[in-house]
């Protein structure tokens, strides 16, 4: 039985709001940065493409390996344990970027900082959902999630603030995170993991997720409802500066582009919690916002963007505020498995669904090779399509977790 003292604005929410904020001001900003740190670095205006590509794809690669770690140390160990040595390690990798001085060593530290940025957003749910009353644990997630919308804003503001200097973005990246590492400390562990983690079951065993047909469909499922969200930020976002060229558009700016996106993502995050405490239902909150994102992906591409660079950041923010069901899967996550494999399966479930980014961008480009007519644009639609059936279906086969009991293990 947990305190009763744990409220929505308890220390453990703060903090894991806290985490959130440093959490998206860093994965955040190398798409900020990207074309002013690789001209500084030698890139071509025509390697750009391919080479932010390449880091995107390392970075998602360090997120997945991240998170399967961390998910298994945040059983084995505990929640608390996880939330101090991720953000240690991405802040350390951060303030390292600041330094790089070729395209290897760049890529190098943003797969160790998103093997440290892995740990971060999971732990706080799986902390959050097992520290509050199960009426609270939607807003609560809605709350974290709002704090997003200041590191984005944080990130775009300090990068034209300073004159464009990437590597002071990054320094002051770093430096948010060692500070975070203050309050971290003071912050509780879960009684719930407590009550488990002497008891002869197995803790973090990763295994676990294959060994019974019924939990593996669910890890799956879990994971597959949140590709929506990658493809929108790793194709439409990430590389929008490359649709408005093919819509026709100029003077468009791919970081403000960015900006706005993240900007309506949390406020999106935000909703989908609200809403799914006032419905009381995960399932239905998520069919709702992928109607949303739905209508905007098919105005993107019916309207070219909307024909001009206001329309088209409109269009991405709408995008940004569809996909905001980040926050609502992972504490769907949580919900659906036991104690003793929970951290696992909330941490690990969406790193796994970002370090599918680099499955998705090999969907895209192998249709960009096989289609004829505008082929990059008619790629990125049918990408589209694909992700948001296979998402849309995962919700469906999925049982509904609003206001599930915690206090069980999976065995």
């Amino acid at each position: 039985m947990q305190p009763k003292s744990y409220g929505i604005f308890s220390l453990p929410v703060i903090v894991g709001s806290l985490g959130f904020f440093v959490d998206i001001y860093d994965l955040l900003l190398f798409s900020i940065v990207r074309k002013s740190s690789f001209r500084e670095l030698g890139v071509s205006e025509e390697a750009m493409k391919t080479v932010g590509e390449s880091i995107i794809s390392w970075q998602m690669v360090g997120l997945t390996i991240g998170g399967i770690l961390w998910g298994i140390l945040g059983d084995k160990k505990g929640r608390k344990e996880v939330l101090f040595g991720s953000i240690l390690l991405y802040s350390l990798a951060t303030i390292a970027n600041g330094f790089v001085t070729t395209i290897g060593q760049y890529t190098v530290l943003r797969f160790i900082a998103g093997l440290g940025l892995a740990g971060e957003l999971g732990a706080s749910i799986t902390l959050t959902s097992e520290l509050l009353p199960k009426h609270k644990r939607g807003i609560a997630a809605a709350i974290i999630a709002t704090s997003g919308v200041m590191g984005t804003i944080t990130a775009y503001t300090v990068y034209y603030f300073s004159g464009e200097d990437w590597r002071l973005c990054y320094f002051i990246g770093g430096g948010m995170g060692l500070a975070l590492l203050f309050l971290r400390v003071r912050v509780l562990e879960s009684g719930m993991y407590d009550a488990v983690k002497n008891a002869k079951v197995p803790l973090g065993n990763f295994l676990m997720f294959l060994n019974s047909r019924s939990r593996f469909l669910r890890y799956l499922r879990a994971i597959t409802i949140g590709l929506p969200v990658w493809y929108v930020i790793g194709v439409l976002i990430s590389f929008s500066d490359e649709f408005a060229k093919r819509f026709g558009i100029d003077n468009f700016d791919q970081p403000k582009a960015l900006m706005l996106q993240y900007v309506a993502l949390a406020f999106g995050d935000m909703g989908a919690g609200f809403l799914s405490n006032y419905i009381k239902s995960r399932k239905k909150a998520l069919l709702v916002f992928y109607f949303i994102l739905s209508v905007f992906i098919f105005l993107f591409f019916a309207t070219k963007g909307g024909g001009n660079a206001f329309n088209m950041y409109l269009l991405c923010m709408g995008l940004g505020f569809g996909s905001g069901i980040s926050v609502l899967y992972i504490t769907m996550s949580a919900e659906q498995f036991g104690t003793n494999l929970r951290a696992t399966a909330a941490i690990s479930i969406p790193n796994l669904v970002r370090g599918f980014l680099p499955l998705i961008l090999l969907l895209f480009q192998f249709l960009r090779g096989k289609t004829m007519l505008d082929n990059y644009l008619t790629a990125a639609w049918i990408t589209g399509i694909v992700i948001i059936v296979i998402g849309f279906t995962s919700v469906l086969a999925t049982n509904e977790t609003y206001g599930k009991e915690l206090d069980f293990i999976e065995e």
